[in-house]
């Protein structure tokens, strides 16, 4: 099972949808406040559906208080459009903790600080970015792909 992060997600129909996707590839999701949103039916509704409910969902105040439950550091992955490695360049394993930041700037220099592990996603300069909705399922296909390729 792979550990999808988002820390302090801005938009509920992103989150919303990274929670279906993390029920339908059988992930769990771990949210660090703060939140630009209330997690309710309303905000999540139309994103994620129904399947809310089934979702493996834990939240954390802070970084810290996430970073302290990790049992094995050296498994996290930090995705940055500032790294150089490629998360297609990566041998992703089962536990793997991929790590996305806020939809307006990413993941704060702090936070890269304290992890070994930052992916890109390759793109073409004619953007910044991608959606953090559409982010998180190519790293999580990518990564399923292999565990499941592993496991044959």
């Amino acid at each position: 099972m792979l550990n999808i992060v988002l820390v302090e997600p801005e938009i509920p129909n992103n989150t919303g949808n990274i929670g279906r996707l993390c029920v339908g590839t059988e992930s769990r999701l771990h949210l660090i406040h703060p939140f630009g949103f209330v997690i309710n039916d309303k905000n999540l509704k139309r994103s994620g559906l129904d399947y809310w409910v089934h979702l493996d969902v834990t939240e954390y105040q802070n970084v810290a208080e996430w970073k302290a439950q990790i049992p094995d550091l050296s498994r996290v992955f930090l995705m940055s459009s500032h790294a150089t490695t490629s998360y297609l360049d990566i041998e992703f394993q089962d536990g793997d903790w991929l790590v996305f930041g806020k939809e307006s700037v990413g993941l704060s220099q702090e936070v890269l600080d304290q992890f070994e592990h930052h992916l890109k996603i390759p793109m073409s300069n004619k953007i910044r970015s991608f959606n953090i909705a559409n982010s998180v399922a190519f790293v999580v296909g990518e990564a399923r792909r292999q565990i499941w390729t592993a496991h044959k």
